[in-house]
């Protein structure tokens, strides 16, 4: 068993990858790091990825401990980034507490990732139903029916659940007054593109009080 686990860290360590497909440099980043995030996304959106808006968002409850899960981008514009979930959860709850978070996204095939941070907000309750509504059926249905970060005794419970509230609701289905959008308003905005030797091209782009961004690359 031990040689099996030697093993298995050889062969973890021996992994390597040079990262060779671009560069990215202050003469080629956009001003405006929104501009910057669309022209990475659309090409993102062209590279067959299973998950193109998956990010990794990143909270902070009460007592200074993080916590880090996949959700999934919905909207973005110079507002900020736009995710939905449930506000009793573990990530809502974080937020009530800490209203300061920081969105990842990673990109393997393109050799990118983009570090944002920044604080979420509710969005609107009209933001959330005009949302809501393009949802599938039986995911409005899932929305009322998943206590989302709280024990569950058995699927059975959950399906019971869903099948008695497709019953309530057969046909429209309201927002749930738990569940909805925050936007995170970002403040910094950290480009990162792999380069061979692990001498990577990180630009950051900073928030200023004026309301403009600076530029500033970072070692790597």
């Amino acid at each position: 068993m031990e040689q099996e686990k030697e093993s298995l860290f050889q062969a973890i360590q021996s992994l390597r990858r040079d990262y060779t497909q671009g560069r990215f440099d202050e003469k080629t980043a956009k001003e405006d790091p929104f501009e910057q995030f669309s022209e990475w996304f659309e090409l993102v959106l062209k590279s067959d990825f299973i998950e193109p808006t998956a990010m990794v968002l990143s909270t902070v409850n009460k007592d200074g401990i993080p916590s880090a899960r996949v959700v999934l981008l919905k909207k973005f514009d110079k507002r900020g980034f736009v995710f939905f979930t449930n506000y009793e959860s573990k990530k809502g709850n974080d937020i009530e507490d800490n209203p300061n978070v920081s969105l990842l996204f990673y990109w393997d095939k393109l050799e990118r990732q983009v570090r944002i941070i920044g604080r979420a907000e509710k969005i609107s309750k009209e933001e959330s139903e005009e949302y809501f509504r393009t949802r599938p059926y039986l995911s409005r249905i899932g929305a009322w029916a998943s206590k989302q970060s709280s024990p569950l005794k058995s699927r059975f419970t959950l399906m019971r659940e869903v099948a008695r509230l497709t019953i309530k609701f057969p046909s429209e289905v309201p927002l749930p007054p738990f569940w909805g959008g925050y936007r995170v308003v970002p403040n910094y905005f950290e480009f990162w593109q792999g380069r061979p030797s692990r001498l990577h091209d990180r630009i950051a782009y900073i928030l200023q009080e004026d309301g403009t961004w600076t530029k500033q690359r970072l070692y790597p």
